[in-house]
């Protein structure tokens, strides 16, 4: 049955609870018992434009609450949509596979932008417009009881908080019938229309502005307001314009949609560009980087100020600017003509992106960090870990309440920007290729770094090859596959699977009992070799879901000698810091 169905179905706090995978008695804590000054935690955060923007952060059981209503209602938005095979391009904030980049897409190449911003967006959506909405939505049509836990969940000093997982999509159904309203006004007028949370955008090539739209200022040419036919609009839909942002701009000087450049295509503003690359460069040369923010002096006064950056603030900025440049790549180059491509080639502007990353999570990197040939080890090797966690206290920690804590990273290169980005993918001729990589940049960083070791765990067959020839060329060492480990370059080791007794070559499959490898699923045997008859045989995919769904009582004790490699290999990097730091102090 459909969310949806069960949602319209819902009469009761225990249906609710269930379709949010809540516990009835802790749904009911948060809404009725729980204080209300421990529900929410306010901060102002500076804005782009000055001032700052007042944050409702939710407490962490709250915020889990919302992120579930946030899911339901998405997917019922989704659902809605199918249904009725409509296909909503207005509104692109907080929306899936919506974003800056789609909302300002629509309005390129155009003689005329303009922008609006609508005030107090989420406090103006308050407990009554949120509980009406789910009563009386065609859409919906709720139980009144239900309509009015949804609307407890949401509201908080009857508003919607900005800082609330569930606020977003809220704001988006309620503001859906201002969105019709705007768009049939825009397609009266030869306009596109878009929304992104509380900012609006009307465009046209129309040699005149439409007047019922933007009208131009008695008495000064360039100055905008408010038409009276969008005036009328936005104010029957029960919102506000804030007048102060108000903004006309024209082809022939930048136009900006949400932040992006549109007058050509979506781009990333020249200074963003140039700040991002300053505040990287200082991060590689001296640890750290400072950023231009306004911030409150001691007398309380809004002031302009430099101050420390984050790792993640930084991450956030590039990642931001390689979306963008990923979208125009796709479009200039023709994705679907580079699908035949192994590895297309790296473009110069991500390569201070890879930098970055190589930086933040490699050389700059906190503790140990594993690296394997692909996802499927990945799973193995953290079970492992898990499972003897006794026996590695280097590798994890048991914690007071059995839980397991890893000590070691062990990175996750599919569908992430690390992998994309490093293009680390599966096997070892990726692994070859960051080695080249990493053993070059890290000449070029000079700020303070190296703490943990960056262990590569390769299988120890002749797919290897190419890294140890890689290894020779580089570093004039030729790696010996007996040995626990060998140590690259700086803080990079490789440790290959070990060798049983007779054998000339091994994978980390090896590793596992024979009741896992003489294992038989759906009358299939297990073979790694991913050619083999899918008839007969199933590979290393399913052997991974099969040992996360059966990590407990698997026999993971084959590993150990894997482990033990993988633990020498950290101990030594640490015995080398140490002595480093002595000679220092």
């Amino acid at each position: 049955m459909s969310q949806l169905t069960l949602l319209k179905g819902a009469s009761t706090l225990r249906d609710v609870a269930s379709l949010l995978q809540f516990q009835p008695q802790a749904l009911a804590y948060i809404l009725y018992i729980k204080p209300a000054l421990a529900k929410y935690k306010s901060f102002d955060v500076p804005k782009r434009g000055g001032g700052f923007r007042k944050i409702k952060a939710p407490s962490p059981d709250l915020s889990l609450l919302q992120r579930h209503l946030s899911d339901l209602l998405q997917n019922c938005v989704e659902e809605i949509n199918l249904g009725h095979k409509w296909k909503d391009n207005l509104a692109h904030g907080f929306k899936r596979d919506r974003s800056i980049i789609t909302n300002a897409i629509k309005h390129q190449k155009r003689r005329y932008v303009f922008n609006i911003d609508l005030q107090d967006f989420f406090p103006t959506i308050n407990f009554g417009r949120v509980r009406g909405f789910f009563i009386k939505d065609a859409n919906f049509m709720l139980h009144t009881k239900v309509a009015t836990i949804l609307a407890q969940i949401a509201c908080h000093e009857n508003g919607l908080p900005q800082g609330a997982p569930c606020s977003p999509v809220i704001s988006n159904l309620i503001g859906h019938v201002l969105d019709i309203r705007l768009c049939r006004l825009a397609s009266a007028n030869g306009c596109t229309y878009s929304r992104y949370a509380d900012d609006i955008t009307f465009s046209t090539n129309k040699p005149d502005f439409p007047p019922s739209v933007a009208t131009r200022v008695a008495g000064d040419a360039h100055k905008w307001e408010v038409g009276h036919r969008l005036q009328e609009a936005v104010v029957t839909a029960g919102f506000a314009i804030n007048p102060a942002k108000t903004r006309m701009q024209y082809r022939s000087s930048r136009q900006a949609v949400t932040g992006l450049v549109v007058n050509r295509k979506v781009n990333i503003r020249t200074e963003y560009r140039r700040t991002v690359r300053a505040m990287a460069h200082q991060l590689f040369k001296t640890g750290k980087f400072q950023r231009l923010r306004i911030v409150r002096d001691a007398n309380g006064v809004l002031a302009p100020t430099m101050v420390d950056g984050t790792m993640a603030q930084l991450h956030g900025m590039l990642g931001h600017i390689d979306a963008v440049d990923c979208h125009n790549f796709e479009i200039e180059a023709k994705i679907e003509s580079l699908k035949h491509q192994a590895k297309p080639a790296l473009r110069s502007k991500q390569k201070l992106y890879r930098r970055f990353l190589m930086f933040k999570d490699f050389y700059s990197a906190p503790g140990p960090v594993i690296v394997c040939e692909g996802k499927t080890d990945n799973i193995y090797l953290t079970h492992a870990i898990r499972s003897l966690a006794v026996r590695y206290p280097k590798l994890a920690t048991i914690l007071a309440n059995d839980k397991i804590a890893l000590n070691v990273r062990i990175l996750k290169t599919i569908k992430t920007s690390v992998g994309r980005v490093l293009q680390l993918g599966e096997g070892t001729s990726f692994l070859e290729a960051f080695v080249k990589d990493y053993y070059k940049e890290i000449g070029n960083f000079k700020a303070a770094g190296m703490r943990g070791a960056v262990v590569l765990v390769v299988d120890n067959d002749s797919g290897a090859d190419g890294i140890c020839n890689t290894i020779r060329q580089l570093t004039k060492k030729s790696p010996l596959r007996a040995d626990a480990f060998t140590q690259i370059a700086g803080n990079l080791y490789m440790v290959f699977t070990p060798l049983k007794a007779g054998a000339n070559k091994s994978a980390i499959e090896e590793c596992f009992a024979d009741a896992i490898k003489n294992l038989i699923l759906g009358g299939k045997t297990f073979n790694p070799d991913g050619r083999a008859d899918s008839s007969r045989y199933f590979g290393k995919h399913i052997l991974s879901q099969y040992v996360r769904e059966n990590a407990a009582k698997i026999d993971f004790t084959g590993f150990a000698g894997l482990l033990d490699r993988i633990t020498a290999a950290i101990e030594a990097h640490e015995s080398k810091q140490a002595v480093a730091a002595q000679i220092v102090n």
